[in-house]
């Protein structure tokens, strides 16, 4: 490096404490790092800054520095020989300057700026300011097939993940109550490791189908088969809900694929604070056989009532 004066390089007085020594080469840092200054002479005067900042920092190099100024070997007085430079009197020193001084290497020079700053107590250079945060991972997807009980009631699900680096994990997840093809469970911290951190691993829910029950939404239907009998006079029908049997009243009357409402039975909302409702779809089911004494009273009936089924159908 060059001979100028230390004081001088970081533009601080003789007097300078150690706070505005260090405020003083933090500017320097900012202004020359070759992280952010790209010029033919940044990194000589980055250079020439941490030199003069690591000698004044330190008590006992600095009382040296103020004795004796910049020490040197000097070629030209032959080898082996040495040249002294020394702002005050006295004899010549009787330890080795270069030690001190010469073939300087800085603990800071190599290092990214933020380092710097971050060791100095700076807080971040502005170039990291704007990059915002490091990074997190990626985030990880698993698919998970519920049946439809469990995904309608909730459940914890055993989930195996494998790392790039081909380390597995087991762990155990929370389903919530509700869930339907395609929902997303979030699991925070699980996905893939970056330098700010791991993403977060998302389960993606495919719910089998049930051997009655169908889910439309938040609400839950099932086919309950009737009588022609108790579909005219009315009758009492026990069907399945998905918290068990219950007895339902059939309306007198009823047709066939008429819809009774069972509020609160359906699948329970996401927030779990609301359920939908199950609807019992009626199909009318005659039987496959009647005995020649059941059609008479079938025809009997007809000729009494006297019933038409198609009366209102739009094409007459």
């Amino acid at each position: 490096m060059g001979n100028r004066d230390y004081y001088d390089v970081l533009g601080v007085s003789r007097n300078a404490g150690e706070a505005e020594i260090k405020s003083a080469y933090r500017r320097m840092a900012r202004k020359y790092h070759p992280d952010v200054n790209k010029a033919s002479d940044a990194s000589d005067r980055f250079k020439e800054a941490t030199e003069a900042y690591e000698v004044l920092i330190d008590p006992q190099k600095r009382k040296m520095y103020d004795q004796f100024g910049h020490a040197r070997a000097g070629a030209a007085a032959g080898p082996g020989a040495r040249t002294y430079t020394w702002t005050s009197t006295g004899a010549a020193p009787d330890f080795n300057f270069e030690d001190i001084f010469g073939g300087f290497t800085s603990g800071f020079v190599g290092m990214g700026l933020d380092e710097i700053l971050e060791r100095l107590g700076g807080g971040p250079s502005r170039r990291s300011a704007r990059r915002g945060p490091a990074p997190k991972g990626a985030d990880l997807e698993y698919n998970l097939t519920l049946d439809f009980m469990a995904a309608l009631r909730g459940t914890t699900a055993a989930i195996r993940l494998q790392s790039p680096d081909g380390e597995s994990e087991t762990i155990n997840v929370k389903i919530p109550p509700g869930v339907h093809d395609g929902s997303k469970v979030r699991v925070r911290g699980k996905g893939n490791q970056g330098p700010g951190g791991r993403g977060d691993l998302y389960i993606i829910t495919a719910v089998r189908p049930h051997p009655y029950f169908r889910r439309e939404g938040g609400d839950i239907y099932v086919d309950v088969p009737v009588s022609i009998t108790e579909a005219a006079l009315g009758a009492k029908v026990d069907v399945p809900t998905t918290d068990g049997m219950m007895t339902i009243k059939v309306p007198p009357g009823s047709a066939g694929s008429r819809k009774l409402r069972l509020r609160g039975k359906g699948a329970p909302s996401a927030d779990g604070k609301t359920r939908g409702d199950q609807y019992v779809v009626l199909r009318i089911v005659p039987p496959e056989k009647i005995s020649p004494r059941g059609a008479d009273l079938l025809k009997q009936f007809d000729e009494s009532e006297k019933f038409d089924p198609r009366a209102n159908v739009p094409w007459k």
